[in-house]
C-alpha cells in the first residue's frame, strides 16, 4: 500500500513538473518569437507593451499587437489542435503512426479547400473563413471514410499506412488537376498556401480559430474517461457500458474538426500530428487521455511556435514553409517510433 501511494505521488509530481515545464517553454517561445525579427524588441519592452500596455501607437507596439502576437497565438493554437487530432487518430486506429498527414486526411481537406478557393475567387473578392473550414472538414471526412473502409479490410499496420499514402496521392493528383485550370494568380496563392504558413494571421483569425478549437477540446476532454477504457480494447469498453459506435463517431468528428481548422487557416502541416503525441507520452510517462490531451495541446503549441520562429528567421528575409521545418524535426521522431516498435517485436 505504501509503495503504491509513493508511486502515485511520484506520478503526480512528474505530471506537475511536466506541465510547468511546458508552460515555461511556451512563455520562452512567445518572448523569443516577439523579440526576434527584422525589428528586435527587448524582453523588457515586450513586458511593458503587453502587460502594462504602454507605448500604445508606437512602431514596436504595432508590430507586437498587429503582427507577431496574432501569429504566435495562431501557431500555438493550431499546433496544439493538430497534435490532439493526431492523438485521437492514434487512439481510434490503435496505430502509433496514424495522423492526419500520413493517412491522407490532410490531402483530402487540401483538395476540397483548393477547389473552393479556385471556384470562389473567380466570383468573390475573398472567401469567408467558415467556408474554408467547412470545405476542409468535408474533405477530411471523405478521406477518413476511405481510410476506415480500408481499416476494416486489412489487419496490417503497414498496409493501412500504404492505403493512407495512396489516398493522399489521389487527392493531391485531383488537386493538381484543379490547379491546371486555375488562373496564374490563383496558382501562386494556392502554392503558397499549400506549403503551409502562419503568416498573415490576424486577430479575426485568432477569434475564429478559438471559437472552433476550444469548444472541441472541451468536448474531447469530456470523453477522456471512455477513451481510457477504449485504449484497453473494445470488449472492455463495451463491458463498461460505452456505446462504441457513438464513441468512434465522436473521435472521427472531433479529429476532423481540429485538422480541418488547421488546414483551412495554415495549410497542410506534416508530422506534427504523429510526432508530438509520442513526445508527450514519453515526457509524461503515461498514455492516460485525461493527462495526455491537455499536455499534447501544450506540447504541440510549443513545437509549432518554435518551428514557426525557425521558419521565419533562419533564412530571413526569406521565410521557409512551416511544413518544411516540422518535417525536419518531426520525421526523426517517426523513425524513432518505428525502430522502437521493431526492436520490441524482435
Amino acid at each position: 500500500m505504501n509503495f503504491m501511494k509513493n508511486y502515485n505521488i511520484r506520478k503526480i509530481i512528474r505530471y506537475q513538473f511536466a506541465f510547468i515545464f511546458f508552460i515555461a517553454i511556451f512563455i520562452l517561445a512567445i518572448v523569443l518569437s516577439i523579440n526576434t525579427g527584422t525589428v528586435d524588441i527587448s524582453p523588457r519592452r515586450i513586458f511593458e507593451i503587453i502587460l502594462l500596455k504602454t507605448e500604445v501607437g508606437t512602431m514596436e507596439s504595432d508590430i507586437i499587437w498587429k503582427i507577431r502576437l496574432p501569429r504566435i497565438l495562431t501557431a500555438s493554437i493550431l499546433g496544439g489542435a493538430l497534435s490532439v487530432s493526431g492523438f485521437l487518430l492514434q487512439t481510434f486506429f490503435r496505430n502509433p503512426i496514424a495522423g492526419p498527414f500520413v493517412l491522407g486526411i490532410s490531402s483530402g481537406a487540401k483538395m476540397f479547400v483548393s477547389f473552393v478557393l479556385i471556384v470562389m475567387i473567380n466570383h468573390f473578392d475573398s472567401v469567408p473563413s467558415y467556408i474554408l473550414v467547412l470545405a476542409a472538414f468535408v474533405g477530411a471526412m471523405v478521406s477518413m471514410g476511405f481510410v476506415m473502409l480500408a481499416d476494416r479490410k486489412v489487419n496490417s499496420m503497414a498496409m493501412l499506412l500504404v492505403v493512407g499514402i495512396m489516398i493522399g496521392y489521389i487527392c493531391s493528383a485531383i488537386t493538381d488537376f484543379f490547379i491546371t485550370f486555375a488562373m496564374e494568380s490563383d496558382i501562386a496563392n494556392l502554392t503558397a498556401w499549400s506549403m503551409g504558413s502562419f503568416s498573415g494571421a490576424n486577430w479575426g483569425n485568432v477569434k475564429t480559430i478559438s471559437i472552433i478549437i476550444f469548444p472541441s477540446l472541451i468536448g474531447i476532454f469530456m470523453i477522456s474517461k471512455p477513451m481510457e477504457a477504449y485504449q484497453l480494447g473494445e470488449g472492455y469498453a463495451k463491458s463498461m457500458g460505452i456505446n462504441i459506435k457513438l464513441y468512434r463517431l465522436l473521435l472521427i468528428v472531433f479529429s476532423s474538426i481540429l485538422s480541418a481548422t488547421v488546414i483551412a487557416f495554415a495549410g497542410p502541416i506534416s508530422f506534427v500530428g504523429i510526432a508530438v503525441p509520442h513526445l508527450t507520452k514519453f515526457i509524461m510517462n503515461t498514455a492516460k487521455p485525461i493527462i495526455i490531451i491537455p499536455a499534447t495541446f501544450l506540447c504541440g503549441g510549443v513545437f509549432c511556435t518554435f518551428c514557426d520562429l525557425i521558419a521565419r528567421t533562419a533564412f530571413s528575409p526569406t521565410e521557409l514553409a512551416i511544413g518544411t521545418v516540422t518535417s525536419v524535426f518531426g520525421a526523426p521522431v517517426v523513425i524513432w517510433i518505428m525502430l522502437k516498435k521493431n526492436m520490441r517485436r524482435a
